[in-house]
C-alpha cells in the first residue's frame, strides 16, 4: 500500500482536504508518547496520513517532532504539501525543509480565490521549473482541483516527481530570500487589490476598544448555547427518559430473569453507561462551537487576543476556551483541552480546569453556606468561585516554574482569512470527538459500572437487597 504524508501550515485547509480524499474511510488516533491526534485515511489503494499542522521541522514543539520522525521512517511514498497561494512566500518555507527528505513532493496550491481578491495571479507551470516540483492549483473549500488531486494519486509512479537537487542555506533568512527570488518571476500582484472580507471584520475583531466586549459576547453565546439553549436541555431529556421511560421498561421486560441479571442489565450497565451518554449532548453542544469558531478563523483572534493573559499561568491564549467552560461543565472542558495544538497546554489545561466550579458544585455551595454561614450566603458561595480561580491561577504558575518549565515553545500564530464554516468539516470533527468519547468513555466506564454494581449487591452469602449488607458497604 502505498503511503502519502499530507502536510502543511496551520489554517491551510489541510483538514479540508483530507475529508475531501478520505471520506468516512479514516481513523483517529495518537502518535506513541504524545498526545498529538494521528489521522489516517484511505483513498483507494493509498494510506494517506495527516500530519499536524506545523510551519517549520525546527522540532520546537511535539507536532514538529512527530512530523519529522514520521518522515525520517522511510515508510513515505508521497508528500502532498499544501500551501496557501495567498501566503507563499512563508508557506515555501517549509516546502524547502521538506525537500531534505529526498521524497516525490505534489505543491498543492489551494486558496487561490483568496489570492486574486489580493491581486496575486500565480503563474503553476513556472512555480513548477523554479521549485522543480508538481504544483496542482486547489480550492479546496468548493472542491474546485480535487478531481485532478485525486487522478494523480491513482495514476502512481511518484518516483519521477523526485527532486534530485540538493539545497544548502547558511540559515533561515537566506532560505528566504532563495524563495523571494524564485517567485518573483513566478506570481504578478496587481496594485488594485480590493479590501477582502478578513480585513474588514479585523477591523471590528480586533478593535482596541470592541475587542474585548465582542469576545465576552461570544463566549457569553457559548456558554448559553452548551449549558441553557441546546445541551443542558436535551441532557436533561435524555436523563429524564433512562430514569422514568427506559429502565423501568427495561425492568418491567426482564421482570421474568433472574434477580441478579435483571439488577446487572438495569442498575448497573444501563445506569453506569447512561450517566455518560447523558453528557454526550453537552459536549457536543460545546465542540460545534469551538468547530465554528476554528473553521470561521476567529479562534486565532482568540488566542491572540487573550495570549498576554495565559501567558502568566504558561499556557496559550486558545486554552481560554476550555478554561471558562468549566464553569458549566469540567467533562467537556477536559474534553475540549485536546483541541489544543500544544502538548503542554491540553496536560495543563486538564490540570486546571477541574478548579472552575462547575454547575453541579452550585446546589453543595449554596447548601453549605445556607447552613454554617446564613447571614453571608451569596458572599461565601461568590468566594467559593473566587477561590476556585486563584487556586488554578497559583497552580498555574507553580507549575510553570515546575513541571512545565522545559516545555515553553514559542508563540507562533497566524490570522487566517475569515470564511464559512464548511458543514461537512464541522460535522466530521462532530464525528470524531463523539466516536473517542464514547470509546474511551464507554470502556472504562462499563467496566467499571458492572464492577461498582458488585461490589454493592453481593457480599460473601450472596446476593443482597440491603446496601448495608454490601461488599461496598464494608469496605467504606
Amino acid at each position: 500500500m502505498t503511503t502519502i504524508a499530507l502536510l502543511g501550515n496551520p489554517n491551510v485547509g489541510k483538514t479540508t482536504l483530507f475529508n475531501a480524499l478520505t471520506g468516512s474511510n479514516q481513523h483517529v488516533g495518537n502518535w506513541p508518547g504524545v498526545t498529538v491526534d494521528k489521522k489516517e485515511g484511505l483513498f483507494n489503494s493509498n494510506k494517506i496520513v495527516d500530519l499536524p499542522g506545523i510551519y517549520a521541522l525546527d522540532t520546537f514543539s511535539n507536532e514538529e517532532k512527530v512530523s519529522k520522525k514520521f518522515l525520517e521512517s522511510g515508510d513515505v511514498d508521497l508528500i502532498l504539501n499544501i500551501v496557501d497561494a495567498s501566503n507563499l512566500d512563508r508557506n515555501l518555507y517549509l516546502t524547502m525543509q521538506l525537500k531534505d527528505f529526498k521524497k516525490p513532493i505534489v505543491l498543492l496550491l489551494n486558496m487561490n480565490d483568496i489570492a486574486e481578491k489580493k491581486g496575486i495571479k500565480i503563474d503553476p507551470k513556472k512555480l513548477e521549473k523554479a521549485f522543480n516540483l508538481k504544483v496542482i492549483p486547489i480550492t479546496a473549500s468548493k472542491k474546485e482541483g480535487l478531481d485532478e488531486v485525486k487522478e494523480f494519486l491513482n495514476k502512481g509512479n511518484f518516483e519521477k516527481y523526485l527532486d534530485k537537487n540538493t539545497y544548502s542555506f547558511k540559515d533561515e533568512a537566506h532560505t528566504y530570500k532563495f524563495i523571494e527570488d524564485k517567485l518573483s518571476d513566478c506570481f504578478n500582484r496587481s496594485g488594485n487589490s480590493s479590501t477582502t472580507l478578513t480585513d474588514k471584520l479585523d477591523k471590528v475583531f480586533l478593535n482596541p476598544w470592541l475587542a474585548y466586549p465582542l469576545f465576552i459576547a461570544l463566549m457569553y453565546f457559548v456558554f448559553q448555547f452548551t449549558f441553557s439553549w441546546v445541551g443542558q436541555p436535551i441532557s436533561d431529556a435524555l436523563d429524564g427518559f433512562l430514569g422514568d421511560t427506559f429502565m423501568p421498561y427495561l425492568s418491567d421486560l426482564l421482570s421474568g430473569t433472574a434477580p441478579w441479571f435483571q439488577s446487572l442489565l438495569v442498575d448497573g450497565i444501563v445506569a453506569g453507561v447512561g450517566g455518560i451518554i447523558v453528557l454526550l449532548p453537552i459536549i457536543l453542544a460545546l465542540f460545534l462551537c469551538i468547530a465554528i469558531l476554528e473553521d470561521s478563523g476567529y479562534m486565532a483572534r482568540v488566542a491572540f487576543l487573550m495570549d498576554k493573559f495565559m501567558r502568566k499561568i504558561g499556557l496559550s491564549g486558545k486554552a481560554f476556551l476550555p478554561m471558562i467552560t468549566g464553569f458549566g461543565c469540567t467533562v467537556p472542558a477536559i474534553m475540549s483541552a485536546r483541541t489544543l495544538e500544544s502538548e503542554k497546554d491540553r496536560k495543563l489545561t486538564a490540570l486546571l480546569a477541574p478548579f472552575m466550579s462547575c454547575n453541579a458544585r452550585l446546589p453543595v455551595y449554596v447548601i453549605f453556606a445556607g447552613l454554617f454561614f446564613p447571614d453571608n450566603a451569596s458572599m461565601v458561595v461568590a468566594s467559593l468561585y473566587i477561590l476556585g480561580i486563584l487556586v488554578a491561577f497559583i497552580l498555574g504558575l507553580v507549575f510553570k516554574n515546575t513541571l512545565f518549565k522545559k516545555d515553553e515553545e514559542p508563540f507562533i500564530i497566524e490570522l487566517p482569512e475569515y470564511k464559512v464554516p464548511e458543514v461537512r468539516s464541522v460535522l466530521a470533527q462532530l464525528w470524531d470527538k463523539s466516536k473517542s468519547f464514547l470509546k474511551k468513555a464507554g470502556t472504562i466506564i462499563f467496566a467499571m459500572s458492572v464492577v461498582i454494581w458488585f461490589l454493592q449487591s453481593f457480599n460473601f452469602t450472596g446476593m443482597v437487597e440491603d446496601i448495608t449488607h454490601s461488599f461496598l458497604y464494608n469496605i467504606g
